[in-house]
């Protein structure tokens, strides 16, 4: 069986048809990044790719399971589900499926930006000194 490490560096073969893809090791699973936008993750040599509430349902209906992992004694889901098993040999359906994933991820980006207030820089003063002028 392929090391995690191994298996994201296949990832670069799998989505060659999708565009340039980027793996960082992350968590001791591996993140894949397209563009800057992570949509997909590596755990126990298994790819999860990006969903949202437009995609779950694509996933949920060929009957993939969602990323779990534990945390204080509990199973956390997140937005990820594993990919089928035809992306692995279907250069095609690789392309379909990670253009699914990158556009939930591209959504879940929007809306975060959309949700943080535009920020404006604060003066770094010393406690107990008043902030030069």
């Amino acid at each position: 069986m392929a090391t995690g490490k191994e298996f994201a560096e296949y990832l670069h073969e799998v989505f060659a048809q999708f565009g340039p893809i980027q793996t960082r090791r992350m968590f001791g699973g591996h993140g894949v990044y397209h563009e800057g936008l992570m949509f997909g993750l590596v755990a126990d040599s298994a790819l999860y790719l990006k969903a949202d509430a437009q995609t779950t349902g694509q996933f949920t209906e060929r009957g993939l399971q969602p990323f779990q992992y534990e945390k204080g004694g509990k199973a956390m889901t997140i937005a990820y589900y594993q990919a089928p098993e035809e992306v692995f040999d279907d250069p095609d359906e690789a392309a379909v499926w990670a253009r699914l994933a990158f556009e939930a991820a591209l959504r879940a980006s929007r809306a975060k930006q959309a949700k943080s207030p535009a920020r404006t820089p604060r003066k770094k003063t010393t406690p107990g000194r008043k902030p030069r002028r």
